[in-house]
Formats: structure tokens, C-alpha cells, sequence
């Protein structure tokens, strides 16, 4: 389990969820439908969610690109971390409020897969967090124009190798919407 001390306490991460992330993102609807089934969840039995929103040149803060997709509902009291890089820990609020929150585990969403759900993940292990990745609720975008495998692709293998992800004291790990266990 993690190696933060007196952290007990499961969160349910929504991260990039934004218009211009997910426009064009490979089953967005189906990814998005299950993210609120884990919301629905969450909130069901008291799980703290917490909400991560990216912002840069080409989706400055207060834009249409830059606000959550519509479908997504995040409530007032739930804490929103505003980031500018990969990784929701840096240079953010996070930790302050998993922190305050008794929070040693995560239960990772969102967009896109190769970059803002992968950095998370790894930032979060190193920093000494247990990280679940929701196999069928995160999504990316077509990039094979430059290189990359297709998006379904992409999915599969973040979710292989996460999967078997551990470090000493912390442990990753892949579940599908259906059998997450806060």
C-alpha cells in the first residue's frame, strides 16, 4: 500500500476532460458515460473527487477549449486543480489537497492517455501514491500522422503495462469501470 503515512483514504482523479482534449478523442462518449458512472459512484459513497484542469497557449483559461465537457458536472466542493504541465503534481495544488483529504490512493481518468494520464500516473507512484488506472475510462486522440500507434492502440498498451506497475510500498494497477472498489 502507499508509503504516505496516515493516508488511508481513496481519491477518484477526472483529469483533461476539457472540449479542446476530448473533441476529437478515439470513444469519447463511452469513456465520458463511464467517468460519470465512477462520479455517481463516488459521490455515493462519500469518495473525494478531485478535478483536474490543464490550461496553455492553445487553451487558455475561461476559453471553450478549456472548459470541462458538458457532460461532466463537477460539484462546488469538490476540489479543482489548475495545471500547466503533464503531470497534475507539478507546480499545483494537488498534493495539498489529497493531503488535507487523507489520500494514498488514486483512481486515475480522463485525457489524454500518452501524456496527462501517463505523467500523472508515474508522478503519482513516484511520490509514493498508490495509482489505479480506469482501463476503459481514459482516451486520447489520433496522433499517427506522427508516428504514434492508433489510439486504440495507445489505451491497450498504457493499460498492459500499468497493469503490472509497482514500486516498493506502492503499487499500480488497471480495473475496469464496472468492478472499481473505492
Amino acid at each position: 500500500m502507499t508509503t504516505l503515512p496516515n493516508r488511508p483514504n481513496t481519491a477518484l482523479m477526472v483529469i483533461d476532460v476539457q472540449n479542446g482534449v476530448v473533441k476529437d478523442a478515439h470513444n469519447r462518449d463511452a469513456v465520458i458515460a463511464n467517468i460519470n458512472t465512477l462520479v455517481e459512484k463516488a459521490r455515493a459513497e462519500n469518495v473525494p473527487i478531485v478535478w483536474v484542469q490543464h490550461s496553455d497557449e492553445d487553451m487558455p483559461r475561461d476559453s471553450e477549449a478549456w472548459q470541462y465537457h458538458s457532460s461532466l458536472k463537477r460539484d462546488s466542493s469538490e476540489p479543482l486543480v489548475h495545471k500547466s504541465y503533464s503531470d497534475s503534481f507539478e507546480d499545483t495544488d494537488l498534493e495539498t489537497h489529497l493531503a488535507a483529504l487523507g489520500v494514498g490512493h488514486l483512481v486515475v481518468t480522463g485525457a489524454q492517455t500518452d501524456v496527462c494520464i501517463r505523467a500523472t500516473l508515474h508522478g503519482a507512484m513516484v511520490r509514493g501514491y498508490d495509482a489505479t488506472l480506469v482501463a476503459d475510462a481514459h482516451t486520447t486522440e489520433d496522433f499517427t500522422s506522427y508516428g504514434a500507434p492508433s489510439p486504440d492502440q495507445v489505451i491497450a498498451h498504457t493499460n498492459l503495462y500499468w497493469k503490472y506497475e509497482s514500486a516498493p510500498g506502492r503499487k499500480g494497477g488497471t480495473t475496469p469501470t464496472a468492478e472499481v472498489a473505492f
